[in-house]
């Protein structure tokens, strides 16, 4: 603890007294220095370096122990616990030997000799060793991956920072990672992977779930059916019965039941026996099945077949026939209170009828195009059974990422929409699975891309994404008591996960910038000092005065610009959208009293660039009428557009008979974005003299100067 080393851009490493500050040796590198580390022992100093070497230099007397040629510019360094190995992260644009661009390397420290590559996916910014030497972190553009040091597998992935994780750090019991990114977050994340992997099946796992003691967990596969140990994971015992499509667990925890080909077949948990069968005389295939919550009764549904059928459970009695009506049943589920069973189809449709009359109670109907027939693959209930869970797949061209949605039951409205296609870099992912954990906060989904995505439910944001599985992972559900999830996949295995480790934290870094102090600098910020411009206040009564100076000026703005402008992607369509953004002509404003200030820092460069963007994504290229928003509406929408250049702006409202509904003259409009409710075309969906107009399909026409442009809306009452 008595020396600092420092590397910096004037190649050199520099060792200070840290008591003291006096500058103890200047050891001189070729090119920048990106990076230093201390030997456990203290002993010796790693430098990595623009030059693409790794030196080790001996502390005391700054002598030259060893060169590391590497292929590419070293970007970061770090000691192993006992200071054998040494791990590098580098970059470059070509191949050189057998050492590939975007990796990690292992070095030994005595003799310089390469001892693994780990083959990363993008820019490695900082690496590190757990406490124990047997993980390592490593910082890439937007995440940071886990390696297992002894074979170079690749462990997990830890995501949610938005751009650069420029730094990683170890806790010294090794259960937290600290990460810093250029998107001005630290987060803190927890470190474990799974739990433990089972194999034994030679086909997919179709099927998986917990017991309700969390115990035991039931699989289904093409080969047989198998209950594990929950905790070892090792094989309790096989029904062997051929293919298993669906397995589900009775509520008491000792009947499973299974659809296959063409039955129904029930055993005995405890004794592996066959209890019953129910045979489905058409012959078709049984793709999903489900107890209701009493365990008298099972749902199930049934490929080419446009029905969902009740079975007793205790007879084998065909109870009711539900109809989906459009497609085939894929999937089933029971409201938690038993009253209510949901359906889904091949086309796009969910239905809910009501258990004990039969009456249909809702029909989500979703997606209605020729180039999007949704496949409801799964449903699941929130545990107060006011929300619905599906999960989608459409093998369209065009599949368009709206993969999972949330539905209230009562209303049948589309609550929200979970894009993993977003969140994947596959073109489209089908959505095989979906589970709520019992609190009802969290919802599992796994897909075709092989991976496992945890969702915040009441925001829809992606909270994780849980790595590993080689195939598609066809089934997830949760532990009893949340603190687990099983997975089964088309690689044939099934995967426990610890969810009380898969967590993160943002903590904001504050500064005069974050002028609404909510941890980041972004757009409604840059809005909050422009609201403020010319008042004089003491700071501490207006944050937007970042400077301290006793006035909110453009040298205030600039500051807030420059801090965004570390970011130099775009406004994001969702800021052009919400009316965060400022007009047009107020940022051309802006700038040119900025430009007038002749400010040369960098960080007001950067913030007079930012400006620059904003001006560019405020300015369109072209003229546009966009989507009206909400469409199905009822009673009102806003209908968007964007202008090329000034012009005299209408719309007009047309049945589907052409005839005139409604005139909207917007009057002499600027070039610019009209897309936020502030500034886009409003319709009350009332015609000329006030009336409400009929449900069905309207079309809206926009014309500006020789512009025009017409596109459909729905009223839905």
């Amino acid at each position: 603890g008595n020396t600092i080393a420092s590397g910096s851009w004037d190649n050199t490493v520099r060792l200070w007294d840290t008591n003291t500050g006096t500058l103890l040796r200047t050891i001189r590198h070729s090119a920048e220095v990106y990076s230093v580390a201390f030997s456990p022992n203290g002993q010796i100093l790693a430098s990595g370096s623009w030059d693409r070497t790794v030196r080790l230099w001996d502390v005391n007397t700054g002598t030259l122990l060893r060169t590391i040629r590497h292929s590419a510019e070293v970007y970061s360094v770090a000691f192993s616990p006992d200071g054998n190995t040494i791990a590098s992260a580098s970059w470059g644009g070509t191949y050189f030997g057998n050492l590939a661009n975007d990796t990690i390397n292992l070095w030994s420290v005595d003799t310089g000799d390469h001892l693994l590559i780990l083959r990363n996916t993008g820019v490695v910014y900082s690496v590190a060793f757990s406490p124990d030497g047997q993980t390592l972190a490593s910082g890439s553009y937007d995440n940071t991956v886990l390696w297992d040091v002894n074979t170079g597998n690749w462990l997990r992935t830890l995501i949610g920072h938005t751009e650069a994780v420029n730094s990683v750090s170890f806790s010294p019991d090794g259960q937290m990672l600290a990460s810093g990114s250029s998107d001005n977050t630290i987060r803190l994340l927890k470190t474990a992977g799974p739990l433990h992997t089972s194999t034994g099946h030679s086909s997919s796992v179709r099927s998986v779930m917990f017991r309700p003691d969390g115990n035991i967990i039931a699989s289904g596969s093409d080969d047989t059916i198998r209950l594990w140990d929950a905790k070892t994971g090792n094989i309790l015992r096989t029904l062997n019965i051929g293919r298993a499509y669906s397995v589900v667990l009775s509520p008491d925890g000792n009947t499973i039941a299974s659809g296959s080909d063409d039955t129904i077949r029930l055993w005995d948990v405890n004794t592996g026996d066959l209890l019953n069968i129910f045979t489905v005389e058409t012959g078709h295939k049984v793709l999903s099945v489900a107890f209701s919550p009493d365990g008298q009764t099972l749902a199930s549904a049934h490929e080419h077949e446009s029905v969902v059928r009740l079975w007793d459970v205790n007879t084998g009695d065909l109870l009711n026939i539900f109809t989906v009506e459009t497609g085939y049943s894929l999937s089933v589920a029971f409201s938690p209170d038993g009253q209510t069973l949901a359906g889904g189809s091949s086309q796009s449709t969910i239905r809910l009828w009501d258990v004990n009359t039969g009456n249909l109670l809702q029909a989500f109907i979703f997606g209605q195009k020729t180039s999007y027939l949704a496949r409801v693959f799964s449903l699941s209930f929130s545990p107060d059974g006011q929300t619905l869970a599906s999960g989608q797949g459409n093998k369209s061209f065009w599949g368009n990422g709206d993969n999972v949605h949330l539905w209230d039951v009562s209303t049948g409205d589309l609550l929200r929409t979970l894009d993993h296609d977003a969140a994947s870099s596959a073109f489209h992912s089908d959505v095989y699975s979906v589970a709520f954990s019992p609190n009802g906060e969290t919802l599992a989904t796994g897909s075709e891309d092989n991976t496992i995505r945890l969702w915040d439910v009441s925001t829809g944001d992606l909270l994780d994404t849980l790595e590993g599985h080689t195939g598609a992972v066809y089934s997830v559900t949760y532990s009893p008591d949340g603190q687990t999830l099983v997975s089964g996949s088309g690689d044939r295995t099934i995967r426990l996960w610890e969810l009380s480790l898969i967590e993160s934290a943002d903590v904001p870094i504050p500064l005069p910038v974050d002028v609404n102090k909510d941890g980041v600098v972004n757009i409604q910020d840059l809005v909050l000092v422009a609201n403020s411009l010319g008042q004089s206040v003491p700071e501490e009564e207006n944050p937007a005065d970042v400077n301290g100076d006793g006035v909110v000026n453009i040298q205030d703005l600039v500051q807030v610009a420059g801090a965004i402008g570390g970011n130099p992607a775009a406004p994001s369509a969702w800021e052009l959208r919400s009316g965060v953004l400022p007009i047009r002509e107020e940022v051309q404003h802006w700038l040119t009293q900025a430009r007038q200030l002749n400010l040369t820092d960098a960080g007001s460069q950067r913030g007079i660039l930012f400006l620059e963007r904003l001006l560019a994504a405020l300015t369109p290229k072209e003229t546009a009428l966009l989507p009206n928003y909400p469409n199905p509406f009822n009673p009102e929408t806003w209908i968007p557009y964007q202008l090329a250049k000034p012009a005299e702006v209408t719309l007009t409202i047309y049945d589907v008979n052409g005839r005139v509904v409604r005139d909207l003259d917007l009057g002499h409009q600027r070039a610019g974005m009209y897309q936020s409710r502030a500034r886009a075309a409003h319709w009350d969906g009332r015609n000329a003299v006030g009336e409400p107009v009929a449900s069905g399909v309207y079309f809206y026409t926009l014309t500006a100067g020789d512009f025009s442009a017409t596109r459909k809306m729905l009223i839905r009452k």
